[in-house]
């Protein structure tokens, strides 16, 4: 048995689906006395229990709804789950919303530091990988351009640019492999494997097989909420393509 660096136990996260928006004390009031305020309860994650070892590369797949977001974010410590417990032991750099946090009337230049020091790194790491960041995006020529005059294309390789130059223990990506063109999603998928020398633990959320195959050696099958099946990429990827099959036909 290897270092375990995530444990998740019973882990089920609830959301509010009501739509109803309670702007005061008086308007809520009135419709809690006319029994107009709603609580639509929603289990986005329910009794999700799975172990990952150090250098593990785990998928995660399924439907649109299932539950793979909120479970990196979950992991990531963005949100706290309603009930069980996740343990992560090591230094995690998540790349889920690319450029979130990005001001659009700062300039590229001014949003690596900005961006960067939401991700926890020092200005003086920034300052050193700076270059690298720049030249990684290809954005040279539009550094000093605000970026509400970017494209979402360019924001997104920006970011992603950025969240990728630190060397992590565990890498969360959540669908960013189709980041920009066929030529610069070629680029990130070599960058992200050469974030994956050296032990790297990783958690990758696509709609792709293909790339999950390529790049994980584990695979989680969510539907509803809930944990299928966990075990090695080939014969979870096959389970999942074989009732998607039957699914659609």
């Amino acid at each position: 048995m290897g270092e375990t660096v995530i444990k998740a136990e019973n882990v089920g996260m609830e959301f509010n689906l009501s739509q109803e928006k309670v702007d005061n004390l008086k308007e809520y009031v009135i419709k809690f006395l006319k029994r107009q305020l709603m609580f639509q309860p929603f289990w986005a994650l329910k009794n999700v229990s799975f172990e990952v070892e150090k250098g593990d590369r785990v998928g995660l797949v399924g439907l649109n709804g299932a539950g793979k977001s909120t479970l990196l974010k979950l992991i990531s410590g963005v949100m706290k789950p309603t009930e069980g417990s996740i343990d992560v032991n090591g230094r995690i750099s998540p790349l889920l919303e690319l450029g979130a946090g990005f001001d659009p009337d700062y300039t590229g230049r001014e949003n690596i530091f900005l961006n960067g020091a939401l991700l926890g790194h020092p200005k003086s790491f920034l300052e050193s990988k700076f270059d690298e960041i720049v030249e990684f995006s290809e954005l040279e020529e539009f550094i000093d351009v605000p970026l509400k005059n970017y494209s979402s294309g360019m924001r997104a390789r920006l970011g992603f640019s950025i969240a990728t130059s630190v060397h992590p223990e565990i890498l969360i990506l959540d669908e960013v492999l189709s980041v920009g063109d066929a030529k610069f999603k070629e680029k990130s998928q070599q960058k992200i494997k050469a974030l994956l020398d050296g032990k790297v633990t990783l958690l990758f959320v696509s709609h792709s097989i293909g790339d999950v195959k390529n790049l994980c050696n584990k695979a989680v099958w969510l539907q509803k909420g809930r944990v299928i099946t966990y075990g090695p990429v080939d014969e979870v990827c096959e389970k999942y393509d074989n009732w998607i099959h039957e699914k659609t036909v």
